[in-house]
């Protein structure tokens, strides 16, 4: 019994198994908290980018009948490729500010609160001719992943991770 037993303690089979299944988690993680990062990263990216073509729109005076809240919107949606539920968990903010007493903008985004029925009301203001305009928008989207360390990281505690992209323009005449 001592000879098998000891036999056994210098048997080396079974040592790649062991590595694996201590290792494999780790990497698995690790690749699926990639994953989750550069999928919040491109749909940032893709938030940014609709903001600058319809801003651009608005300034031209092109593919936009009126700077209304939903037509912005849904301009703004109609751009994202990578959002799924754009127009369901997009918030907008627009802002009349004078550019030569400063930027009075809250910290804090406004965004789409999915518990509540009732939006949050935001400011939403067109302004005159060669009105400094901030416009603001967020959005609320679920993790791919939320069960990973990056989901948990790149979410905050509703467990839903925020979008806010922000740009400026001049109203022209």
């Amino acid at each position: 019994m001592l000879k098998k037993a000891v036999r056994i303690k210098r048997s080396e089979d079974g040592n790649i198994t062991v590595e694996f299944v201590i290792l494999f988690p780790l990497y698995m993680f690790f690749i699926l908290g990639v994953i989750e990062y550069a999928m919040v990263s491109i749909q940032q990216a893709m938030l940014d980018r609709s903001m600058d073509l319809v801003v651009r729109d608005i300034r031209l005076g092109i593919n936009l009948e009126d700077t209304q809240h939903d037509t912005i919107k849904d301009a703004i949606c109609d751009n994202m490729v990578v959002m799924q539920g754009c127009s369901n968990n997009l918030l907008l903010e627009m802002i009349v500010q004078d550019p030569y007493s400063g930027v009075n903008l809250p910290e804090e985004a406004t965004c789409v609160d999915r518990e509540e029925e009732v939006q949050p009301v935001t400011e939403f203001q067109s302004g005159g001719s060669n009105a400094l305009m901030i416009l603001r928008a967020c959005a609320k989207i679920d993790p791919i992943l939320p069960t990973t360390a990056m989901g948990r990281a790149v979410s905050g505690d509703d467990g839903l991770v925020t979008l806010t992209s922000l740009t400026t323009f001049v109203q022209e005449p």
